[in-house]
């Protein structure tokens, strides 16, 4: 029996503040199920039946139908709540020291020394909602041709660039730039690329954003199951957040309809080892822009193509449906937010209606699937295989 893991992140889907949450001024976050009190209803019938509505302090309500899966909630114990900080530790990589953040925006040294790499001076340089700055800040962008340069509560140095002005090419080479110097005492976890285009004060953002992550400090569970010769699939944004480490097969789909159908070519054609999916739109489109209905309608597009994907599944794959931290698009700000994060596990093999409580940290899921995967034991996390798997 081949064996298979397939693992989906449900980019920033929180569920309930954690208990360091005031820490960050997030106390009373809670993605999933504050959306839900907010509109009303959540139709994801599919992940309630893996056992959503029963994880722990889920305030959704419960399915009367029979579980298929097994479920949980985990806690991260890496001190942060951004996305690069989250895909480590599922990956079996936890920081002791979470990465550097700039609430008063890049010390003018940097900055200085910044510009005239480029060969040219910037604008902003505060922290911001990136769909709200360019229309601030793009006409004058526009007439100058001076990139935007922004970040949030997370380690990010984000460089925004209408594509007529500063075409995609050396955007990215702005950013390369940014990279590089980003490092030491000045290191960030990601260098992002916001290209948009518009005029006239009515900026969008395009689809051709780009994130340069710095390279993970130590082997993480991609290391481990590429140098053993399986192949390591990165769907979406994850080989950007891996700084390409570990990934044999790159599929780098730009939205969730995309990504959804890429993961669920793998799954027909019975290919790849390991499959790690990144879905952006919940976070990027609607969670940093307080759309909550966006946001539930997001999370319902996944959950309708759910039973495809199990029907697809073969008999030694296990799928895991996760998030990497929270976004709460009903709660004040634009930035992510400390919270738990759900796990849904489901396979033709998975025990159903197993309650795995709450775990005490991210790598439990990097844990299980090396496991599973290998035999083997990985250096971090608590592997919860035999709770769940069954001959």
């Amino acid at each position: 029996m081949k064996k298979r893991a397939i693992l989906i992140v449900l980019d920033s889907a929180g569920i309930g503040a954690l208990p360091d949450a005031a820490d960050f001024g997030d106390v009373g976050a809670n993605t999933i199920c504050n959306i839900y009190e907010k509109r009303g209803r959540l139709d994801v019938p599919n992940m309630r039946k893996l056992g959503l509505a029963h994880i722990d302090g889920c305030r959704l309500p419960k399915t009367d139908d029979e579980l298929i899966g097994s479920y949980a909630k985990c806690a991260e114990q890496t001190h942060a709540k951004d996305t690069t900080c989250g895909h480590w530790e599922m990956a079996g990589l936890a920081l002791d020291e979470a990465f550097k953040t700039y609430p008063n925006g890049f010390p003018k040294e940097f900055m200085d020394a910044f510009e005239q790499r480029i060969g040219r001076g910037t604008l902003g340089n505060v922290v911001a909602s990136g769909t709200q700055i360019i229309q601030e800040l793009g006409d004058e962008h526009v007439r100058t041709g001076k990139p935007i340069v922004y970040t949030s509560a997370d380690s990010v140095f984000q460089i925004a660039a209408h594509e007529e002005i500063i075409p995609l090419p050396e955007l990215y080479r702005i950013c390369e730039i940014a990279r590089e110097m980003l490092t030491g005492e000045y290191l960030v976890g990601r260098v992002i690329a916001r290209p948009f285009l518009g005029g006239n004060g009515d900026y969008k953002r395009t689809e051709n954003r780009k994130d340069y992550a710095v390279a993970p400090f130590r082997d993480t569970i991609l290391d481990g199951l590429a140098g053993k010769g399986m192949d390591v699939v990165g769907i979406g944004k994850i080989e950007d957040i891996f700084c390409h480490r570990g990934i044999t097969t790159v599929d780098h789909t730009k939205n969730n309809p995309d990504g959804i159908r890429a993961t669920q070519r793998f799954l027909d054609e019975g290919t790849g080892d390991f499959i790690f999916t990144n879905l952006v739109d919940t976070d990027m489109l609607y969670g940093h822009r307080n759309d909550w209905e966006g946001y539930a309608r997001a999370l319902e597009y996944f959950d309708a193509h759910l039973p495809e994907m199990y029907l697809s599944m073969q008999e030694g794959d296990i799928l895991f449906v996760t998030a990497d931290h929270g976004c709460d698009p009903t709660f004040p700000g634009t930035d992510h937010t400390r919270e738990y994060i759900p796990l849904l596990i489901c396979g033709k093999h998975v025990r159903h209606g197993v309650d795995l409580g709450v775990r005490k940290q991210f790598s439990d899921i990097g844990a299980t699937i090396y496991e599973y995967l290998t035999g083997e034991s990985w250096r971090e996390g608590e592997s919860f295989l035999k709770d769940i798997w069954e001959d």
